[in-house]
Parts: C-alpha cells; structure tokens; sequence
C-alpha cells in the first residue's frame, strides 16, 4: 500500500467527527469510523464483526480478523478524539493539511493516525496463509468511559497471544502505566444568611478541610507507592475544579470539588477510594455536613507487562529501545484482562496529543508499518 492511499485513508478519519466526552454537549458516536475501517478491511479479506458499545448502536467496536485459529496478533486502537477548540488551530482540526512533513488534523496522532498504517502493514499479508489470526480491532470511547473496551471484556473476546495498542510512544514500547480515577466531593451544609454564622453551616468551609486532607492524603501516597521506574515517580493527585455558594452574603449551602489520581501499580484503586472514602465521612462528621464521594467515570487499573514476557523482549530488540512507563491511561489493562501479553506502542507523540496543531510526523508512518509487519510475521506466520 502506498503512502497516497495512506493519507487519503487518514483524510477520511480525520474529517470524519467522533469526539467522546463525559460532557452530552461534546459527546459524538463512532459508528461512522467504524462502518470505514470495515469497509476497507473487508474488501482485504478481513472477517468483520461490529459490535454495539451503546442501545442504538452509534458507538461501537470494530473486530476485524484476518486468518482463523487460537493465537495470533492485536492490533489495537480507539477512534473517537477529544474535544478541540477550532479557534486556537492554525487549520481546519476535520481536514488533514500537510505542512513541513507533519500531518495535522484532529486524532492524526492520538490515534487515528494508527489505523492506516495498520491496514498498510496487513495488506502483506492478505495473500499469504496465516498460521495464527491477525486482529484488528478498534474501539469507542476511550476518550471517555472507555466503555468500548469494557464492552470487549464483559463479552470474552477477541483473544490472542498478543496485543499492541497503537497509542502515540514514538514506536517506543510502554509496559506500564498509571492508573486513573476521577472523583467528585459533594458537600451539603446549610445556607444562610452571613452577618451570623450560627444561622447556616458553610460547606465551603467543610470543603477547605477536604481540600487541606486531601493534599495530605496526597503526600502520604507519594511515600507508600512511589515507583522508580516512572518519570513522575509517585502516584499524583489533582484538585481540578470545585464550585460551589452563590453570593458573598451567603452562607454556601453546597459545593462540588472534582480531582483525577492516577496511582501507581504498587497500589490498588479500589483501596485508595475506600481510604479517601473513610477520610471524607470524618470530615462530614467534623463539620456536621453530608459529604459524599462519588465517581466520575469507572476508574481505570494501573498497567504493567512483566519485563520478560515474549512481547516485551520482541518490541524491545526489534525497536532497539527498552520498554518505558508513561503517565497517561490506556485501554492495556482490559486487553490483558482477556488473557493477551499487551504493550503500547505506536506512531506520534504524546504530548502533541489533546492539544491544538495535533499532528502526526511523516517519518513515522513506514518505520512504524515496518515495524507491525516484523511482529505479524512473528505472531501470524
């Protein structure tokens, strides 16, 4: 497959709008990428499945299968994009544009980009006899609940000996990363009016001694879970937003706090929620307030490949690179709970992701189709 076909490829996916988000004012199906990945793989010769991630069937899975057989290799990528401001971009973020060999567009890196240059890696192989399948698979919101990759688990399926999730690392290969909870802190206390304290009770005041607990909290974690092996070596936590009252002349009756922690894989989400849990019922008794912890989106499990696993030492000797951790949060923990060795590994970077001028570099594209047809002939013939 040629890089014209490449890029006429990633044209189409990147005009092609599938923003996630917690907010239903930004939120977007997928099915119309998924319905063009199918399309494409099924005129290769690729068995298609699509499966529904929601009741209409506007977000969905793609399960694309080349060859039959236990074994074999995923390839692994979601295709909805974050939310973007058009204003802050130098281009169109739904048309691709081509300046100074990079390719910008929304999702080009983070991680539509991925998808051509899988489909061009495959093309090798669709006349040859496969010993072991190769999948294709793509996802819904990732971006968001990851309820795409939810999907997959509660179904089973795909399963093989190995998964790469082509998330932008600059084809480096990552066996690890954080995990990831957002949580919001709603506190109830009592308007009124604030010429005499006794005539309310402020839950900003509540919330100021939640705010001061949690950036405690936040140290403590530091010493129990630290974890030399990434760049920030602690699990961190993120006050983010908080609103609450309505007027200085009121006692504030509620007030909302939300923070992300992104913990380590030496501790354990659900352990670390019931301790904040615990820590917040203090403080509403404290204060005499009703403050309560709820989540934001189901939180998602810290990531680790063991170092000596097949997949690892492959991508390691074929990229020349030693397998990293990062800080941001994949879909790898569900793919490895279906039973696959999985690392991440894919064009672009990350920090050009989430961000305006997203663009995806021209000298990417052929290492990186090289480097998936070196591991489909490992894992597939």
């Amino acid at each position: 497959m040629n890089n014209k076909v490449i890029l006429q490829q990633l044209e189409e996916l990147v005009g092609t709008p599938s923003v996630s988000s917690t907010d239903p004012g930004w939120d977007q199906g997928n099915r119309a990428v998924i319905d063009t990945l199918a399309s494409w793989l099924a005129k290769m010769g690729f068995a298609i499945e699509i499966q529904n991630v929601n009741e209409d069937g506007s977000k969905a899975n793609l399960i694309a299968t080349l060859g039959s057989g236990p074994g074999g290799l995923v390839l692994s990528g979601h295709t909805d994009t974050v939310p973007f401001d058009d204003g802050r971009w130098k281009s169109d973020p739904l048309k691709l544009t081509e300046r100074g060999q990079r390719l910008y567009g929304l999702g080009s890196t983070d991680m539509k980009g991925f998808f051509p240059l899988a489909i061009a890696a495959a093309s090798a192989f669709t006349d040859k006899k496969l010993q072991q399948p190769l999948i294709i698979l793509a996802t819904a919101d990732e971006e968001s609940s990851m309820n795409g990759a939810r999907a997959l688990t509660a179904a089973g399926y795909p399963k093989a000996r190995a998964a790469i999730i082509g998330e932008p690392t600059s084809l480096v290969p990552v066996r690890m990363h954080k995990g990831i909870m957002m949580e919001s802190v709603h506190i109830t206390g009592r308007a009124g009016h604030s010429s005499n304290p006794e005539l309310g009770n402020s839950a900003l005041d509540a919330m100021h001694a939640v705010m001061g607990d949690l950036i405690t909290y936040r140290a403590q974690l530091g010493e129990r879970y630290s974890n030399q092996l990434f760049e920030v070596a602690f699990p961190t936590l993120n006050l983010g937003c908080i609103h609450g009252g309505d007027s200085p002349n009121r006692i504030c009756g509620k007030t909302e706090l939300h923070f992300d922690l992104r913990m380590t894989p030496n501790g354990d989400n659900d352990t670390v929620r019931g301790e904040i849990e615990q820590r917040m019922k203090h403080i509403g008794e404290q204060h005499n307030v009703d403050v309560a912890l709820k989540a934001l989106v189901k939180n998602i499990s810290p990531f680790v490949q063991e170092e000596d696993c097949e997949l690892v030492r492959i991508a390691e000797k074929l990229t020349g690179h030693q397998a990293e951790s990062v800080a941001f949060a994949t879909e790898a923990p569900f793919l490895q709970q279906l039973g696959m060795e999985t690392i991440v590994m894919g064009p672009g970077s990350i920090d050009l992701a989430h961000q305006p001028d997203e663009y995806l570099e021209l000298s990417q594209i052929q290492p990186c189709i090289t480097l998936l047809q070196q591991c489909i002939r490992h894992y597939c013939l």
